[in-house]
């Protein structure tokens, strides 16, 4: 008896004539076979319904090098064969099985069962009349019957899709075929046939993986390996389309058009690895010159020109060019709306122009595609900071600089406001108070922006100044009234006590 869940019964499942070999007895006499093969079959039997495919597999090698006329062996060996997904190899060894023994119609039954997932169904159709001639069992003859019906089948409908390729109904083509492969499912032909009508039907992924299976179905599939190359290059995946074209190539060191194709994509690849190489350095000028001779190079290829300006949108945003960025994410953005990429670097340039509004709403969007991106959710509360700190105190305003100046660009704008705003430049008495007021918001701005690491703080949208900022409320903003000011030399680097400064 075959154990339930037993490798044997899980292939009876589906081969259901393989759970013959396990009947099988050996038989000297008829076979002829000397003790040494018969410890190979009975051994290799054991092993195979344990599940030890290769300790199997090499039992049943030794029985057919022992006895060359043995078809229990060439049909166990086959059985192996086809439990470790090698139906290619299964193959010969059931066509041996059956000139060593003719009225053998497991084999035949299991050979057409395997011509017809090839797709090769006039050799099918052949062995199963032939099952049908030589007094099979009850069950051998309804299997029979009922796959010759099923190869019946298919010859109609691979009639029906060549007919619809033939008149350019691509989507009708791949209706028959989809029904033809779920029993052909090794015909090599068939899913090169489907996928010209995917890639008709402008759907090269689904091409892709038909080639795929076709590549590894037939022997030397060059032609296979070059189509999967150039599709995945019109994707824009380079780095598959090199891979692929290589495979190509080590079939055919001298195939013209996959030598020609894959010259192209070694190049443009190097031109890619190279800007990404740049912009790891920080070197985002060279980069984005890098990305725009991609451009040049593939201006055929949208998909190219997309990932080009998405990358260059990323080197501006870095380098803080925010003009440039946005006017470059914005493109990218017009052709992808839901590119998360733009969106963040957008964003960030967005920052930098103190355009908060906008930037929300790109960081927003971009969470709606990525919710567990951090670096959206971190930006997305940076640019709500940002927003409400905007509308009470900005230190750059005050400076009349912008958010990515230079510290001598802060010294020197903080030095002319203070020789402008100084109390003492003032008689009147509400315009002395207001100058006060303007000068302790200048000296305050000079303080943080001064200071690495409050004006960090600030950047990221909390004042260094504000009580309330800091500590979650209570306490007056402004902490520093003109008192505490008074002495503080503005066109000193150091502390604000210095001397007291007058004008006259």
């Amino acid at each position: 008896m075959v154990a339930p869940g037993s490798v044997t019964s899980r292939l009876g499942s589906v081969f259901p004539f393989l759970l013959v070999l396990v009947d099988l007895q050996y038989e000297g006499a008829e076979c002829g076979v000397n003790a040494d093969v018969e410890k190979h079959l009975e051994l290799g039997k054991k092993l195979l319904a344990a599940g030890q495919l290769a300790d199997a597999l090499s039992q049943f090698h030794a029985a057919v090098d022992g006895d060359p006329d043995n078809y229990i062996a060439y049909y166990r060996r086959a059985t192996v064969f086809l439990a470790m997904g090698k139906s290619k190899a299964a193959l010969p060894d059931l066509t041996k099985v059956i000139e060593l023994k003719m009225d053998f119609t497991a084999a035949r039954l299991q050979r057409g069962h395997l011509l017809l997932k090839q797709g090769k169904l006039d050799e099918a159709e052949d062995d199963f009349k032939k099952v049908l001639k030589s007094n099979p069992s009850e069950n051998e003859e309804k299997e029979a019957q009922s796959q010759l019906l099923k190869s019946d089948e298919m010859q109609r409908l691979r009639s029906q899709a060549l007919d619809a390729f033939a008149s350019s109904d691509y989507p009708a083509a791949i209706i028959f075929l989809d029904k033809i492969l779920e029993v052909c499912v090794w015909d090599a032909e068939l899913r090169e046939l489907r996928a010209e009508c995917f890639i008709k039907e402008g759907e090269p992924r689904k091409a892709i993986s038909d080639l795929k299976a076709a590549s590894k179905l037939k022997n030397d599939n060059t032609e296979a390996f070059y189509k999967i190359s150039t599709l995945y290059y019109q994707l824009g995946d380079h780095e598959l389309s090199l891979s692929e074209v290589r495979e190509c190539l080590k079939l055919d060191q001298d195939h013209k058009r996959c030598f020609a194709h894959y010259k192209q994509v070694k190049k443009l690849n190097k031109l890619i690895e190279s800007a990404e190489e740049l912009i790891r350095d920080g070197r985002y000028t060279d980069a984005t010159s890098k990305y725009e001779s991609v451009m040049n190079m593939e201006p055929s290829v949208s998909e190219y020109t997309v990932r080009s300006k998405e990358r260059i949108c990323h080197c501006f945003s870095k380098d803080e060019k925010p003009v440039e960025a946005i006017r470059v994410c914005s493109e990218v953005l017009q052709m992808e709306p839901d590119n998360v990429n733009a969106l963040k670097d957008r964003a960030e340039a967005y920052l930098i122009e103190e355009m908060y509004d906008e930037a929300i709403q790109d960081y927003e969007t971009a969470q709606e595609h990525n919710e567990n991106d951090q670096q959206i959710r971190e930006g997305l509360e940076k640019a709500q900071r940002l927003l409400k700190q905007s509308q009470k105190r900005d230190y750059y305003k005050i400076l009349g600089v912008k958010r990515n100046a230079k510290k001598q660009e802060i010294i020197k704008a903080y030095r002319k406001l203070a020789l402008q705003w100084h109390p003492d430049n003032f008689q009147n008495e509400e315009e002395k108070k207001k100058a006060e007021k303007k000068f302790i918001d200048i000296a305050a701005a000079k303080e943080v922006l001064s200071d690495p690491e409050m004006r960090k703080k600030f950047d990221d949208g909390e004042d260094p100044l504000d009580a309330e900022s800091q500590q979650g409320g209570g306490g007056s903003p402004f902490h520093r009234s003109w008192n505490s000011w008074q002495g503080f030399n503005p066109f000193s680097s150091g502390g604000p006590f210095r001397f007291k400064f007058h004008f006259n």
